[in-house]
């Protein structure tokens, strides 16, 4: 029996809470198979891939350019440190 406002303890009003928690549980994965999922999973990155902006060919130059020079830099800095740590170490140790 509810009262004026209305109560939700009324067991009528639990079994219909816990009936709705039970009907999502499974979602839309459970209504479909592996193969249609990763079907969708395919069709899903093709998408993505359709949104992607591709560099033009001069930028795609300019971007590795930039990138071999910075190699090469940090290459160059690394062989002149360890060619110092080096000397540094025979002439502490011998």
């Amino acid at each position: 029996m509810t009262d004026a406002v209305g109560s939700i303890d009324t067991p009528d009003a639990q079994d219909e809470v816990s009936e709705s928690k039970r009907a999502r549980k499974g979602g839309k994965r459970a209504k479909k198979g592996p193969l249609k999922r990763l079907a969708t999973f395919y069709r899903q990155i093709i998408a993505e891939l359709r949104k992607v902006v591709w560099p033009t060919r001069n930028q795609l130059t300019s971007y590795t350019t930039v990138v071999i020079f910075f190699v090469a830099i940090m290459i160059a800095l690394v062989t002149v440190i360890d060619y110092g740590l080096n000397h540094a170490a025979k002439y502490v140790f011998g």
